[in-house]
């Protein structure tokens, strides 16, 4: 979402006059655009604007702004850190970046109001180059996880109409984008009034010229059936599920406030593969949450094993002012936090290989999306279950799907040759 908040914030300004440069002594404007989900993204952040203090005192008249959800929750603290900065803005206020900039006397400004309507329709993203593209469906979350710091940086759920998506949609096909994301802090409640994600998901398979339709995140317990059969009936929309676990434990779960219990997510995952034929399933899981004990952790480890995520995005809990875990005793000391993570991390890649090694010998339609960094004579593409798959150039185009024979597994990528062969959904 950050990622797609850049490209907004790009297609703004240039649509202002304002020029993108990849050379940062011939910019007179710096953004940075942060994320606030963990504190290590934070560190990060304020890193890197502490680098650009020269850069702000090579030529006062410069304009250094932060924005985004760190932005919004430090507010006016971020200018006690970092007095050189100008402007701080939040996820709500981006439209304000061309009056901010003009303004050439006014200092230290914050605008970090939470409208709970802004949705950006009206200006067109600038995209990367490339054969696929970012779409929001909907803004801010009304989930509450108790760890979690989205629902206070970006305010409550709301849902793009329709036609704002599938216009957006259309554009970038005249770009030449083949694939795209759509992307939600909740991506199952989209509703806009008349129509569910399932009815989205339905209309943009109907668009000509996408060749491959993605989404995240999806919220467990909003995942309907309706939504399973309609991934499963639609060709483009590929057969992959982002379902963030976080954690097998169900006191755990309860005190992260997720909506569902250890069985019911089982449960979930067991349907969705009789339903979708050779899904693919990755999740999200966090370790060293307030309370944990060894057996709750023991209960993690012992779901990933049953479950068999095809990957997992893995992490230690960082504790976030402003959420309810934040009042709670972070009693998990940061060595056994460490510690459960390298566990479950060893455990994932093993997974994780096993999983693509049962793909060897299989022939399955591959989208080349860049040029691998192993070989300029090599694309890098991706499976419709997101796997990634190296594979000879030939007489390939970039964006033109192609039937891969997996031949080897190393690591977590696949390696492969083109052949005239039947291919599976995977």
């Amino acid at each position: 979402m950050n990622k797609y908040d850049s490209e907004i914030i790009a297609g703004l300004l240039t649509s202002e006059g304002y020029r993108i440069t990849e050379k940062e002594e011939e910019a007179t404007v710096y953004l940075i655009n942060t994320c606030s989900v963990r504190e290590h993204a934070e560190k990060r952040a304020l890193g890197r604007i502490g680098t650009l203090s020269h850069w702000k005192r090579h030529n006062p008249q410069r304009k250094l702004g932060v924005i985004g959800c760190m932005a919004q929750r430090m507010g006016e603290t971020l200018f006690i850190q970092k007095p050189f900065l100008d402007f701080i803005l939040g996820p709500d206020e981006y439209s304000k970046l061309p009056d901010l900039i003009a303004n050439g006397h006014q200092e230290h400004c914050t605008e970090i109001s939470l409208h709970g309507i802004e949705s950006y329709s009206t200006i067109e993203p600038k995209r990367r180059s490339g054969i696929d593209g970012f779409v929001a469906v909907s803004r801010g979350c009304n989930n509450y996880c108790s760890y979690c710091i989205v629902p206070y940086t970006r305010g409550r759920e709301r849902s793009r109409p329709i036609h704002d998506i599938l216009d957006e949609i259309e554009k970038m096909i005249d770009e030449n984008y083949v694939e795209v994301t759509l992307l939600g802090q909740n991506v199952n409640t989209y509703n806009d009034g008349q129509h569910d994600f399932a009815d989205l998901l339905q209309q943009v398979n109907n668009i000509a010229g996408i060749h491959r339709i993605r989404f995240m995140t999806s919220h467990p317990k909003d995942l309907t059936d309706k939504i399973l059969q309609t991934v499963a009936s639609s060709e483009k929309v590929c057969p992959h599920l982002h379902l963030p676990l976080q954690s097998g434990s169900d006191p755990i779960l309860s005190k992260m406030n997720r909506g569902y219990t250890r069985k019911e997510y089982t449960n979930l995952v067991d349907r969705a593969r009789r339903v979708i034929p050779d899904v693919s399933i990755t999740s999200d899981i966090m370790v060293g949450f307030p309370g944990e004990t060894e057996t709750d952790f023991q209960e993690t480890v012992r779901l990933m094993k049953d479950v068999l995520f095809d990957d997992a995005f893995t992490y230690r809990y960082s504790p976030r002012e402003g959420t309810k875990a934040f009042q709670m005793n972070d009693d998990v000391s940061e060595q056994k936090k460490r510690h459960r993570l390298d566990q479950i991390i060893k455990l994932q890649r093993q997974i994780s290989f096993k999983k693509r090694q049962n793909l060897i010998g299989r022939c399955i339609e591959v989208l080349p999306e860049k040029t691998s960094k192993q070989s300029p004579d090599e694309w890098m593409g991706k499976t419709p279950g997101d796997h990634v798959v190296i594979f000879p150039k030939k007489h390939i185009r970039l964006g033109q799907p192609v039937k891969v024979l997996i031949e080897s597994c190393r690591g977590s990528t696949l390696r492969g040759k083109i052949l005239n062969c039947k291919t599976g959904n995977n």
